[in-house]
């Protein structure tokens, strides 16, 4: 089983940055990517970006390109999302999440990954 925790939410004023983290622990990962998703109040939760397990290319949602970048450090098993230039509709619970290798590849979509992490709050405010 493989066990993703995520850590570094927190509050920061618009325009801001934040980085968080995703450590991934448990047997070996064997999957596509490891992917950020997030989920504001009253909204379904939306894709933010992954990062492909290797060869570490990455992937983002428009609303983030370009302010958001996506990062991985192998010696750790832990891949980061750091997010500048923050706005107000950032704000939400922020998961990062693993898929089983299955299928094509990396994918976009919430129903393809297996293993979530508890997530993390990130509040941004003017």
């Amino acid at each position: 089983q493989v066990q993703l925790v995520e850590s570094g939410g927190g509050l920061v004023q618009a325009g801001g940055s934040l980085r968080l983290s995703c450590a991934v622990s448990g047997r070996a990962f064997s999957g596509y990517a490891i992917a950020w998703f997030r989920q504001a109040p009253g909204k379904e939760r939306e894709f933010v970006g992954f990062m492909r397990w290797s060869g570490g290319s990455t992937d983002y949602a428009d609303s983030v390109k370009g302010r958001f970048t996506i990062s991985g450090e192998n010696a750790k098993n832990t891949v980061y999302l750091q997010m500048n230039n923050l706005k107000l509709e950032d704000t939400a619970v922020y998961y990062c999440a693993g898929d089983r290798g299955m299928g094509w590849g990396p994918s976009r979509t919430e129903s393809d990954y297996d293993y979530w992490g508890q997530g993390t709050q990130v509040t941004v405010s003017s």
